[in-house]
């Protein structure tokens, strides 16, 4: 238990860090709208995992648009979670962006603790030539036993 308290504490501030150093946007990017996703089951092999997410980005005037998302981690990640949710705030160089716009590969950093009820976040940049970026709107909340901190790579492809 106090091993986890520890690692613990490290992802939490490795999670204090990333958002912190990454709160502020370009000017040249505006919000657009949220992409919320939820999933199932994860398992963490110490060296990394792979999430699978169903995601949707709501944007103010527009239909709901779609996506399948895979998240891989490199870094510590160690236990299981039930499952997941996270909100992202997206911003991009334009202001309205078209169906699957947002498809495409994010990269950036990670962190999270979970013992029961958890929390996490990660900062991403990456889409259409590294221009749209997804910034935490709130913390992650997933369901398990889980400790992770690291880089971490999101694909996002269009959904139904």
């Amino acid at each position: 238990m106090r091993r986890f308290t520890l690692l613990a504490g490290a992802a939490i501030a490795t999670l204090t860090a990333i958002v912190g150093a990454n709160a502020q946007q370009p000017s040249q990017r505006v919000q657009v709208g949220v992409l919320e996703c939820r999933g199932g089951a994860s398992v963490g092999f110490i060296v990394g995992s792979v999430t699978h997410l169903g995601c949707v980005l709501r944007a103010n005037g527009l239909p709901e648009d779609r996506y399948i998302a895979t998240i891989q981690k490199v870094g510590i990640d160690l236990g299981i979670t039930q499952e997941s949710a996270l909100a992202w705030g997206v911003y991009a160089p334009v202001e309205r962006l078209g169906p699957g716009a947002l498809s495409g590969n994010y990269a950036g950093a990670q962190g999270s603790a979970t013992l029961g009820v958890g929390v996490g976040g990660n900062v991403l940049v990456g889409g259409s030539d590294n221009t749209i970026a997804l910034q935490p709107l709130s913390v992650q909340g997933q369901v398990g036993v889980n400790i992770a901190a690291g880089l971490e790579s999101l694909e996002l492809r269009p959904g139904r």
